[in-house]
């Protein structure tokens, strides 16, 4: 049975995983207008990995004879000043959310619910890969500046790392 205090706390980080697709989801569309193909596809990725975290947490609640909840969200920023922006804010998002499941993961350590505990260590791992991928391309964008080619090249990697997962690509 998962405690009040895990289940509320919880919660809110399914708040959080369903914003960072909406986010995500905005990115990609800004990316798909401006000329960034392979960009927004890597994003839509994005997006749709986030609403699957955030479908990990309901169950899991749910499982734990808990009740997830959803709740309002705030509407994400729609316009950016060019890629590396976009980038810089997924790199400060996922440290957001980096330290919201640390938050999470102290929380169920007071409540002492060693198997929450356990289940947010894959969390934990993910977030670890997360920020080391939105490092390297950020530090990829930075390197070619503003130079066109180079962003060219940025963009079709970024496509190439999205059919590289797996996932369907949007045509």
């Amino acid at each position: 049975m998962v405690k009040k205090n895990v289940e509320s706390a919880i919660n809110e980080q399914i708040k959080r995983e369903e914003f960072s697709s909406r986010l995500y989801l905005s990115m990609a569309i800004w990316c798909e207008a401006n000329g960034f193909p392979g960009a927004a596809a890597f994003l839509y990725r994005q997006s749709d990995e986030e609403r699957m975290h955030q479908l990990k947490f309901v169950h899991y609640v749910n499982d734990r004879g808990g009740v997830a909840a959803l709740m309002a969200l705030d509407q994400p920023a729609a316009k950016y000043d060019s890629l590396l922006d976009v980038f810089q804010q997924v790199m400060k998002h996922e440290e957001y959310i980096t330290a919201s499941i640390n938050d999470l993961y102290e929380v169920t350590l007071q409540e002492k619910d060693y198997t929450t505990g356990n289940f947010l260590q894959w969390y934990i791992n993910e977030q670890i890969e997360e920020e080391s991928t939105m490092k390297t391309i950020l530090d990829k964008i930075s390197l070619v500046g503003n130079d066109k080619a180079g962003m060219f090249h940025i963009d079709k990697e970024l496509d190439a790392m999205t059919a590289a997962s797996g996932a369907p690509v949007l045509e």
